[in-house]
Formats: structure tokens, C-alpha cells, sequence
């Protein structure tokens, strides 16, 4: 009974739905990292990141299937608690996977849900929640998404910063959702 409640809150997933396909937290700087051979076993995948750049202000692209054709779209919205902004970036190479706060020594956390990732019918999608905190000297939200244009499963991601390094300890985890 629990799990069904509290699966009714959280979207129709419980917590029991989520089942750890990789871990990778950095020993040293690294300009990317992949999950690969995700298996076809699930429904819906779900990165969560915890990550920080060599250069401030960059926001983490996303690959899947090592392809690097311009067949990706992103849109975000952004705001710091007084101003707020948007974009979108049409035939991209990659799609959005959240961004870094405006400072190398802060984190940034962002959850990204990867929708029917296996499906070979329809394009495959992504929508994220980004954030950080620089210990009250600045910080934001956001909300993007992704599309990549294409009807392959996704079998690998790729995920790199914008420009410079993910910084040592950065830590990525891979879910797969039943």
C-alpha cells in the first residue's frame, strides 16, 4: 500500500522503481564521461549529477549513440532570484544536461529523465531540473529539455561541459526506471 501511495505522488514511480545501472565520481579532472552498454530492461532512464567545470559558467551536453550530427534540440529557463532567461538551441550536436554554477569551486546538481529511451517509433526525449547554491553569494533553478532526433535506442551517453574539464569529484549515477 505504501508503495503504490507513494507512487501516485511522485508521477506514477516509486522508489523501488529506480535500480542503479552505473556510478562514475571522478578521481581527477576529465573532459567527459560515458555510460555504456545501458541495457533495453527498462522503461525510462535517469541521470543524476553532481558536477563542477574548469571554466565558470558552463553548461554539461549530452550525446547518446556516440552521434555527433547536428539532430538535437535544447531549451532552458533559468533564474537567480531576480532575473530570469531563456534560450534554445536548434540543430545542435548535443541536447542539455544542465548547467554549472557561475564559479569553479561550487557545485551544480541536475536530475535528467530520459523518456523511452529503447523505443525505435518516436524521437527520445529529456527534461531536466538544474540548481545551485554558491553558499549565499549567488545561485539559480532551471528547467530544460532535449530532443534527439532520432528513432535508434539509446545505448551509450556521453556526457561533457560546455568547454574546460568536469572537475575532480564530480560524481554521475545512471538509474533505470521499471
Amino acid at each position: 500500500m505504501l508503495n503504490t501511495i507513494s507512487g501516485m505522488l511522485s508521477g506514477g514511480v516509486a522508489p523501488t522503481d529506480f535500480e542503479s545501472i552505473q556510478t562514475v565520481t571522478l578521481g581527477s579532472a576529465q573532459s567527459s564521461i560515458s555510460f555504456t552498454s545501458i541495457p533495453s530492461t527498462y522503461t525510462h532512464l535517469q541521470i543524476r549529477l553532481l558536477a563542477a567545470t574548469s571554466v565558470a559558467d558552463r553548461f554539461f551536453k549530452m550525446q547518446y549513440n556516440s552521434d555527433t550530427a547536428t539532430n538535437y534540440n535544447s531549451h532552458y529557463l533559468t533564474g537567480d532570484g531576480s532575473t530570469a532567461s531563456s534560450g534554445a538551441a536548434t540543430s545542435a550536436a548535443w541536447v542539455t544536461a544542465g548547467f554549472g554554477p557561475n564559479s569553479t569551486t561550487f557545485f551544480g546538481v541536475s536530475v535528467v529523465d530520459i523518456l523511452d529511451y529503447k523505443d525505435t517509433n518516436k524521437f527520445k526525449t529529456n527534461r531536466n531540473l538544474e540548481g545551485a547554491d554558491m553558499n549565499g553569494a549567488g545561485g539559480y533553478v532551471g528547467m530544460s529539455s532535449g530532443c534527439w532526433r532520432s528513432t535508434s535506442a539509446i545505448t551509450s551517453i556521453t556526457l561533457t561541459p560546455s568547454s574546460g574539464n568536469f572537475n575532480q569529484y564530480s560524481s554521475f549515477a545512471l538509474y533505470g526506471i521499471k
